[in-house]
């Protein structure tokens, strides 16, 4: 199941916004594209006026310009209404998005995102609490990157682009990122799932995404600011699983904290004397 949900990961060709694996994805997709075509449209007409005027009424075939007219107020309430009601058309899907994208209410699972230069601190919330760990560029990766390594960056499978341990999320779910940082800005990004948003620190900003079931998989994403030397090195992985295999993960990860902290016990001391006592008495 986990590698034929591989499939759907990072649904970008190269040429066009990503459509995504979520609500919000598809949406942006989606207006983006409706703005796209109305920008074609616009550019069909306005350079067709154009060109057809250019090859129409040229000197060449004895045109000759109109110096009469001036001025018309039919046409400049003509050429301001029709602008205003196609930035209505965009402007009203647009803003119904940007609320959509603030809602975070009924969210299912919260994770404390936090930025450090280089690398991410996830702390589950919810049916997560006490999972947390560190998220950092993968070895393979680091050592490669560096200046003579001699190893060949495209030998490294998704270079710069892994982690050694991926954000761990159900599909099906309504995951509430809260984002912060320790030291300068960062910004948490993975465009599958058309999720980007700024980690200030002092200051808790708030981003949700829900992964459509069926689409479990790996998705990648970067830090999106410029935070300093390492910036480039600080890639978001996310692990999307049913929500089974993420009770089982959540589980799992709560008994090895608890193995990891358990107090180690002595052993019981001898009751009776030692040996060599026995024999001077």
């Amino acid at each position: 199941m986990r590698l034929i949900g591989t499939v759907f990961a990072n649904t970008s060709n190269g040429y066009n916004l990503p459509i995504g694996v979520t609500d919000l994805s598809k949406a942006m997709y989606g207006l983006h594209m409706e703005v796209f075509w109305i920008c074609v449209g616009i550019a069909v007409v306005v350079f067709g006026v154009m060109i057809y005027s250019l090859l129409t009424f040229r000197q060449s075939k004895g045109a000759v310009p109109d110096t009469t007219m001036v001025h018309s107020t039919k046409v400049e309430i003509i050429w301001t209404i029709i602008p205003v009601l196609i930035l209505v058309v965009m402007a009203v899907p647009a803003a119904d998005l940007i609320l959509k994208q603030e809602d975070t209410r009924n969210s299912e699972l919260s994770i404390r995102v936090t930025g450090y230069q280089w690398k991410w601190q996830y702390q589950y919330m919810d049916a997560g609490e006490g999972v947390d760990f560190f998220s950092t560029l993968k070895q393979d990766s680091n050592f490669a990157r560096q200046l003579d390594s001699g190893i060949d960056p495209k030998s490294v499978p998704n270079y710069l682009l892994d982690v050694d341990k991926p954000l761990v999320i159900p599909s099906g779910t309504k995951v509430r990122l809260l984002l912060t940082s320790m030291d300068v800005i960062h910004a948490w990004w993975v465009p599958d799932f058309g999720a980007k948003r700024s980690a200030i620190p002092g200051y808790v900003n708030e981003l949700w995404f829900k992964v459509d079931p069926g689409k479990e998989g790996i998705y990648r994403g970067q830090c999106a600011a410029l935070c300093g030397r390492d910036h480039g090195f600080m890639p978001v992985v996310v692990d999307v699983r049913t929500p089974d295999d993420f009770k089982k993960w959540v589980a799992e990860q709560k008994t090895a904290a608890q193995q990891a902290v358990a107090p180690t016990v002595p052993a019981p001391a001898d009751a009776s004397p030692p040996a060599t006592a026995q024999a001077l008495n």
